[in-house]
């Protein structure tokens, strides 16, 4: 089988790492990759992976068997729709069902009707509105742009002038046709925790539970980002937290698009806070996480692409998924500037090699005229593996330290 897999990150890193494992992959082509992709298979870089019909004729061109989504905008942008339509198996939802990310407040509509518990909200398209609903609250105020904003769409603060300020900035254009309209939501106090599935029609089979860090700085400190490191499996989780999440989360919001006519085919991340009342859902996305799945893939024993391919041909996917008992801790290495900016060309040194009790996925590399640099934010996953978490963080750190680059920032406490 081969396969087309879009993106490249380190979210796509892992995935490809797990799908070249299978063994009826014959070939993978990843679109744009990056050099760790490279390692796997061919890149083919000179594509907009949200222009549906250039994703398609590639797709016809490379023969794919499968085409495998990683990235949110992609979806949004109706890829999954256009491949469908051309007779190409995908594994991805269309542009309607993943709207559960692309917009927080159609998120938050389907599982008010879904029964799913979740933070009350209120949506505002003007700042006034904006700041006179946050002027009759107390904090922390939570204020999320709608639309995608790779994941710096959102403010938790105590500071009722910075969070007024905030919707301001998105309704005005800060985050360009994302901050339209803002979600204004209560704040869930409590430990977050990721859970994800392969969804096909109402069928959900579900990943291990993984803990991501979205601050910048230990102890949670700093703005959030896209993640700076995850675990798993999650320390202090409530007993059959991950089945509760599949029937009482996951199932009934599959079961409520297709009621709406609205297919689901893909992965599907519920980001949940514990809190005192029970866990609530925080925020979906219809993809795999970033940094969840570098720290699932390598714990995962069973057979993904024939997984994938099955629920992409429509075909039931009833078997629930095999799991090593290995802990997983990833530490990401960021550029400098990082969450406001990144800074790209930097030359990457160390040990970056794969095996083991170690793996390195790439996130923002690139090759220039003097070998490896940072071309992004998040520019390493370094992943430890170990029969416990304990053993997992000690391997991720003693790898981290040994790889730089001017400037790096990592986090000390992932996996405390």
């Amino acid at each position: 089988m081969k396969v087309l897999l879009l993106g490249g990150g380190g979210r796509e890193h892992a995935l490809g790492w797990k799908l070249a494992q299978s063994p009826v992959l014959t070939a993978l082509v990843s679109a744009p990759g990056n050099p760790g992709l490279a390692e796997l298979g061919r890149c083919i870089t000179s594509i907009d992976i949200t222009d549906a019909a250039a994703v398609t004729d590639l797709a016809a061109t490379e023969a794919a068997d499968l085409v495998v989504i990683g990235p949110e905008a992609p979806l949004a942008a109706g890829v999954a729709d256009a491949l469908g339509a051309a007779g190409v198996p995908v594994f991805g939802p269309g542009a309607a069902a993943a709207r559960l990310e692309s917009s927080k407040a159609f998120a938050k509509e389907v599982m008010r009707t879904a029964g799913v518990a979740t933070a009350a909200a209120e949506v505002f398209t003007d700042p006034a509105g904006a700041a006179a609903h946050l002027a009759g609250r107390s904090g922390p105020y939570v204020v999320k742009a709608d639309g995608l904003a790779a994941g710096k769409g959102v403010l938790v603060t105590e500071d009722l002038e910075a969070a007024t300020a905030w919707a301001a900035a998105c309704l005005t254009g800060r985050f360009g046709e994302a901050g339209s309209a803002v979600v204004i939501e209560d704040h869930l106090d409590g430990d977050e925790v990721s859970v994800l599935a392969v969804c096909h029609g109402e069928t959900a089979l579900t990943l291990e539970a993984a803990r991501d860090y979205k601050r910048i700085g230990d102890g949670d400190t700093g703005p959030n980002t896209g993640g700076m490191g995850c675990y798993s499996p999650p320390r202090h989780l409530p007993e059959g937290l991950v089945a509760a999440t599949r029937d009482d989360v996951i199932q009934p919001v599959l079961r409520e698009l297709s009621r709406r006519g609205i297919p689901y085919t893909g992965f599907l991340y519920a980001g949940l806070v514990l809190t005192a009342d029970g866990p609530r859902v925080l925020e979906f996305n219809c993809r795999l996480g970033d940094p969840e799945t570098q720290v699932l893939m390598p714990r995962l024993a069973s057979d993904l692409l024939t997984v994938l391919a099955a629920a992409a041909a429509g075909e039931p996917i009833d078997s629930p998924l095999e799991w090593h008992e290995d802990a997983a801790v990833d530490v990401v290495l960021a550029s400098p500037g990082y969450p406001v900016g990144s800074v790209s060309g930097l030359p990457i040194s160390g040990d970056l090699s794969a095996g083991g009790d170690v793996l390195v996925f790439h996130a923002g590399t690139r090759y220039g005229d003097g070998g490896l640099e940072t071309s992004g934010g998040r520019v390493l996953n370094v992943v430890g593996v170990g029969p416990d978490v304990a053993t997992a963080r000690k391997r991720a750190y003693e790898r981290a330290g040994q790889i730089d680059f001017e400037g790096k920032q990592m986090r000390s406490d992932i996996g405390n």
